[in-house]
């Protein structure tokens, strides 16, 4: 069933001030740092990307989720968009790729990170380690979010919309390499 997702990210300077702030907060810890191999997924004219949407394979050792994210709009900040989700065996992430490959699609883009989450004033926060950065992702309701925002010290002006996709393809002007995979190497 699809949901509305509203969510922003904030870079984070130091991993272990943030969790330590996190934990004077009162935030429950959901799931503790865990690695995720996100592949993204389109047909060769890239035709899900140019309207906006997104389907990814986000392979955890906990299980495999499948996401549809249907096209972003910015609201005071923050990216909204339609998400669907299907949680599925870590074993279906080979049989969920052949089946794309055989509907005429190919992996567009690949990002890794190592997340953390925890639950705050209704929100899932989470602290997601990746090869460009930390960062702070915050997910869920408008007012909460501008709340818990201020509450670990950002402002809105912080406040990024991109996604992890576009944040490398920025980076990239400055460090170039494969432009289609944001991944820890050696």
């Amino acid at each position: 069933m699809p949901r509305l997702e509203i969510e922003i990210k904030l870079k984070v300077a130091d991993d272990q001030q943030m969790r330590d702030r996190l934990g004077k907060t009162g935030a429950r810890l959901l799931h503790d740092r865990e690695f995720e191999d996100n592949r993204v997924f389109d047909f060769p004219d890239q035709a899900l990307h140019q309207r906006g949407e997104m389907l990814r394979i986000r392979i955890l050792e906990r299980g495999v989720v499948l996401t549809f994210k249907g096209p972003g709009r910015l609201e005071g900040g923050k990216k909204v968009r339609e998400e669907t989700e299907s949680t599925l065996a870590v074993t279906e992430a080979g049989s969920l790729t052949d089946i794309l490959q055989r509907l005429g699609m190919r992996q567009a883009f690949r990002y890794q990170k190592y997340r953390t989450t925890w639950l705050l004033q209704g929100l899932h926060v989470t602290l997601d380690e990746t090869p460009i950065g930390t960062f702070l992702e915050l997910e869920g309701e408008p007012g909460s979010i501008d709340s818990v925002a201020a509450l670990l010290g950002f402002t809105p002006g912080e406040y990024i919309a991109a996604s992890y996709r576009d944040l490398y393809l920025v980076k990239q002007i400055d460090t170039p390499s494969a432009p289609h995979e944001m991944i820890f190497r050696g």
